[in-house]
């Protein structure tokens, strides 16, 4: 297969990200020569343990934390699962979780299912959000209970970007003696995260999601946590993961993290640049769009905009023509033709909420491609209008 015989305008950050070549070059003596167990006794095996430990201190320095607290998982949703799971078990007495109704389906499906997981009956309390999708504070600290084992709320949504008070949330959720939990799967690497600073015991994040390989993630477990493993078995991890280590993955990581903590100045600038100057572009460009979240507390990479009176799938498929990528809703919904839970639950019109398309820029977009989507989407939007019939009898 030849994934690279075309251009292609690659803007589905949020979905997946370009493994960076310097990335790649960190991982491959690992995927040829030092093969070796970290857990072996032999030197040959036993050596590679010592760079496993630089790729955890690589992504504890990028968060701000201990590298005892960095546990490498497989990926975001083994580390979402684990969180949870571990404080439902540290407080079997305590039946009530604290979520959003924004979550990731790694988040808010493992609540769907917790009583089927577990044996027993939880109460779920799922945050509604603003119609920009933010969260009112207010309701928050109403729902927490003494009957609460957990809080899990994302730091940013992956959809809109939207960016959560997470460290304030934390904070009120401690005064509570309730464990607090956060999905930063697309925050870290574009936002500055100091676990010394906050009250979050425990953290999400992925790989892939900032240009390290698939496969391998991290759940943050801050120091004097009661915790409870998901995975059982050998003693890696300190035994609070089990399971051979995927060490070149690992590696890639800890390299992906150093390469975000030097970028996260042009995360925050140039990207963010490129980002306002296509999202300003569309809107003045097609009537009837319309931004999906707050217009500031965003992410710096991230614009949702509905465009009314087509199907966004339509949309990805003309843009697929042009070897544009984005999205319609996130990776792991737009397989649904249903509209996703989270415009839903911001209130987006169902006219417009079918016709989202997310754009996730990263470091390796260029203003020429900007211009060249600039270009291209308003015809595409306005030939498929022209075969709507909510657009010809008038609706619009």
């Amino acid at each position: 297969m030849d994934c690279g015989s075309d251009k292609v305008i690659y803007m589905d950050n949020n979905a997946t990200t370009k493994i960076a070549p310097e990335v790649v070059d960190a991982m491959m003596p690992f995927l040829t020569d030092c093969y070796g167990n970290p857990s072996s006794m032999h030197t040959f095996g036993g050596q590679v343990g010592r760079y496993i430990e630089e790729a955890r201190q690589s992504v504890a320095d990028l968060i701000g934390a201990e590298p005892e607290e960095i546990v490498f998982t497989s990926c975001g949703t083994e580390s979402d699962s684990t969180a949870i799971l571990s404080a439902l078990q540290t407080f079997p007495d305590k039946r009530h979780v604290v979520t959003t109704r924004v979550e990731h389906p790694a988040v808010k499906n493992l609540c769907e299912n917790l009583d089927n997981l577990t044996g027993h009956k939880h109460r779920i309390t799922r945050l509604p959000v603003e119609s920009d999708g933010t969260l009112d504070l207010k309701r928050y600290e109403e729902a927490l209970s003494d009957d609460t084992a957990i809080v899990s709320v994302m730091w940013a949504n992956n959809e809109t970007g939207v960016i959560f008070p997470v460290e304030e949330m934390a904070a009120m959720a401690r005064e509570r003696g309730i464990l607090f939990h956060t999905d930063a799967v697309q925050a870290v690497g574009k936002i500055p995260i100091n676990m010394t600073t906050n009250a979050v015991d425990f953290l999400s994040l992925s790989g892939h999601k900032l240009h390290a390989p698939k496969g391998v993630g991290v759940l943050y477990i801050r120091k004097g946590t009661p915790f409870i493993p998901f995975l059982n078995g050998g003693h890696q991890e300190r035994g609070r993961r089990g399971g051979t280590e995927n060490v070149a993955s690992i590696i890639g990581l800890g390299r992906a993290c150093s390469l975000a903590a030097e970028k996260m100045d042009e995360e925050n600038t140039r990207v963010r640049a490129l980002r306002d100057k296509l999202e300003k572009g569309l809107l003045s460009s097609i009537p009837k769009s319309l931004l999906n979240g707050h217009p500031t507390l965003r992410l710096p990479n991230t614009t949702n905009i509905s465009f009314e009176f087509v199907e966004g799938e339509a949309i990805l498929l003309h843009m697929n023509r042009y070897n544009i990528c984005a999205s319609s809703g996130s990776a792991c919904t737009s397989g649904s033709l249903e509209p996703s839970h989270v415009l839903r639950a911001m209130g987006v019109p169902f006219t417009a909420a079918h016709g989202s398309i997310r754009f996730s820029l990263s470091i390796y977009n260029t203003e020429e491609e900007v211009d060249f989507v600039l270009d291209k989407m308003p015809g595409i939007i306005e030939n498929l209008r022209q075969m709507s019939p909510f657009w010809n009898n008038g609706e619009a």
